[in-house]
């Protein structure tokens, strides 16, 4: 079978896959997902599950899964190409999943986590007594594997002593155990993975060039998750929906300005580096909605892609918005720090009147101060005979009067009131706040 460079669209802990002959700049902004056709016969359950954690709304993703259909279909030996958290075994297990040992077992690998001795019994078993430790005999992963799929991931780490006995297995088919000279017959099908350029190793000396050739058969090629931003929004809804119905953790969903924020930053850590910064989104938020402030440290990373700044504003707005703060620090609102442009929001200042300073004269105080110096200050006035003000009247009014001491600065609003600021802004839409400015 000659070559196919498969297409990557991937979610759900995975990342993104294209064919080399796939137009790198086409990025579709469609969010709605669409039917896929993996096979002329029905799925097996297990099979559609696996095909359903690839997603993506991209014509790349459309085309990946229908790949994956027809390679999965053969036994062909597959090569999975790309960097690290672009989910090259969620591409094997749905391989695997959608082929004819779907029934059967599959065995991952890890060939980085060991070497010498060790890892050649863990690949193809050995005899009792085969080497110290040895108490009983063992089958291996290639034999524990037979029937079904095996899948070496880091390949472009494994030591050329082994690669020399894996060959023999691709030839031949059969495994010779540590300690043992008899050949075992095995039926499996192999799917490998690595981060590595394959062709620059066999160039250098440090893979075996007639491995390679066994392997490259059917090559799919990852690519990282910044060059598919159009996917992100289902990866992202797909995985706080994970978060909620299987870790039991709050069900969140994601601001619009959150959106693109995430489809703006480069993900160096790929869809795996995405999934942990929802987590910690999600842990710490209050509301039911992240917005745009949870994923701060994204823009302290400096990887924002494109040369975009954290929140897509102008330079002007990011000056106007430096001049507010210094004006809030000279109000006493927030108090400046030794870094440049870094200020600090001062803990909720206490209601209770300050004593009088010596002499009967009133300590000065700033704007903030001097709204939460009296307490009476909190509340709306009583009219004698009127209505009793309800909690939604001292509500709306706090609300007014913090915005106004904080010159609109929602953000600063949230802090200072101690909530979050999704909750600030559903609290504004309850009272009609929500298009002050």
């Amino acid at each position: 079978m000659p070559d196919a460079r498969v297409a990557d669209i991937l979610g759900d802990g995975s990342g993104a896959s294209r064919s080399v002959q796939s137009a790198a700049g086409n990025r579709g902004t469609a969010r709605a997902t669409e039917g896929v056709s993996v096979s002329s016969k029905p799925a097996t359950d297990r099979g559609r599950l696996a095909l359903d954690k690839i997603v993506g709304v991209s014509a790349w993703s459309r085309q990946l899964r229908e790949d994956l259909a027809r390679v999965a279909r053969h036994a062909s030996n597959v090569l999975i190409l790309g960097p690290s958290g672009t989910g090259k075994e969620l591409i094997a297990r749905a391989i695997h999943a959608n082929g004819p040992k779907a029934d059967k077992a599959f065995i991952p690998v890890d060939c980085a986590v060991t070497t010498g001795t060790l890892f050649a019994s863990h690949m193809f078993g050995h005899v009792k007594g085969s080497f110290t430790g040895a108490i009983s005999s063992s089958l291996g992963c290639f034999r524990a594997a037979d029937g079904g799929t095996i899948f070496l991931d880091e390949i472009g780490e494994m030591e050329p002593e082994i690669q020399s006995k894996l060959l023999r297995v691709l030839q031949q088919r059969t495994v010779v155990p540590v300690g043992s000279h008899e050949e075992v017959p095995v039926n499996v099908r192999v799917l490998a993975a690595t981060n590595r350029s394959l062709q620059t190793e066999v160039d250098e000396g440090r893979f075996r060039e007639d491995l390679f050739y066994r392997l490259n058969v059917v090559v799919i090629e990852t690519i990282p998750l910044r060059d598919r931003p159009e996917d992100i929004p289902l990866i992202a809804s797909r995985y706080l929906a994970e978060l909620s119905a299987q870790h039991g953790m709050a069900g969140c969903v994601l601001s619009d300005g959150a959106v693109d924020l995430l489809q703006q930053y480069s993900w160096p850590g790929n869809v795996r580096e995405l999934q942990n910064v929802l987590e910690r989104a999600v842990m710490f938020s209050s509301g039911d909605e992240i917005d745009p402030d949870a994923f701060a440290s994204l823009a302290s990373s400096g990887d924002v892609a494109s040369g975009i700044d954290f929140a897509r504003r102008s330079t002007e707005t990011v000056e106007e918005e430096v001049s507010e703060l210094e004006r809030a620090a000279r109000s006493g609102v927030v108090n400046p720090t030794l870094l440049t442009g870094v200020y600090r929001v001062p803990q909720r200042p206490r209601l209770e009147p300050e004593p009088q300073a010596r002499g009967g004269v009133e300590p000065s105080a700033s704007p903030m101060q001097a709204y939460s110096l009296d307490r009476e200050s909190v509340l709306p006035p009583v009219v004698p005979g009127g209505d009793w003000p309800t909690l939604a009247d001292v509500e709306r009014l706090h609300l007014e009067r913090t915005l106004s001491a904080t010159m609109q600065n929602r953000s600063l609003a949230a802090k200072l009131l101690g909530v979050d600021r999704s909750v600030l802004r559903r609290k504004l839409q309850k009272h009609g706040l929500d298009s002050v400015e």
